[in-house]
């Protein structure tokens, strides 16, 4: 079994994989960085309790965009799995033809998310769009070049910097709205996280497409923790909330 690592800024998210099917995913908040020793603990704990044997974990696979736990990382799979695992960073194989103007900027999330959607789509021009803590635009051609994309703040990021930037706005609960036009401040927040989102996802998908997709229209494909949340607007062609750990996947059978 094949036990894959997503390491985000807010949460880690993992899959175990038996051959192609993704049986188990579970998440831990990143917030709080953790030991290796911590790290290895919840693991063999959110294993077990998922029903897998954490002694039948033959091979990691992670990505990772917060610097400073990578080394916690490595550590606990080789105490806890007696794992080296493959942590997808520059140099390794990705198949994916990266025409960034740095190619080791583009963080490993977004490489893991391409080369997930290259394996599901293949031959396709795609849009994928993360949304994790910082919501992701990626662009890829049916030929595997990973054009580039769009960054910028994610809901629960531009939320809580409402919150705390602002002397009289609150949290409140991330939902989908009905009305563009809210009558309470909780609503006014709600209908604007919510409707923002949808007019950024159209107008790059829009302008994208008509920059580097004309000739063959791209497959729009929704991804993380808030890909849901959109599901009645219908934005995405299709929706894979765990397309990153199908990239890890991939990337670890291309390096093994």
């Amino acid at each position: 079994m094949i036990l894959t690592i997503d390491v985000g800024n807010s949460q880690i998210f993992c899959g175990v994989f038996n051959g192609d099917a993704l049986t188990v995913q579970f998440r831990r908040t990143s917030t709080v960085r953790g030991s290796s020793d911590e790290l290895g603990v919840f693991l063999r704990a959110a294993l077990r309790e998922n029903g897998v044997d954490p002694n039948a974990i033959t091979e990691v696979a992670a990505c990772s965009v917060v610097p400073d736990i990578n080394y916690s990382l490595r550590a606990c799979c080789q105490k806890y799995f007696g794992i080296e695992p493959m942590i997808l960073r520059a140099g390794i194989k990705t198949g994916l033809q990266i025409r960034y103007k740095d190619p080791k900027e583009v963080g490993a999330d977004r490489v893991a998310d391409a080369m997930g959607a290259v394996k599901l789509f293949p031959n396709r021009n795609l849009i994928v769009i993360d949304f994790g803590t910082a919501t992701t635009v990626c662009a890829i051609t049916r030929r595997r070049e990973f054009l580039g994309g769009n960054i910028l703040p994610g809901l629960r990021l531009a939320m809580d910097a409402l919150e705390s930037k602002t002397a009289q706005l609150p949290s409140v609960e991330i939902k989908p709205t009905r009305s563009a036009v809210g009558q309470s401040t909780v609503e006014s927040i709600q209908s604007g996280l919510y409707w923002s989102n949808v007019g950024m996802v159209k107008e790059l998908a829009r302008r994208i497409t008509d920059e580097v997709f004309a000739d063959e229209p791209p497959l729009v494909i929704g991804t993380g923790g808030f890909c849901h949340l959109f599901n009645r607007e219908k934005l995405f062609d299709r929706v894979v909330p765990d397309l990153i750990l199908t990239g890890l996947l991939e990337a670890l059978r291309l390096n093994s």
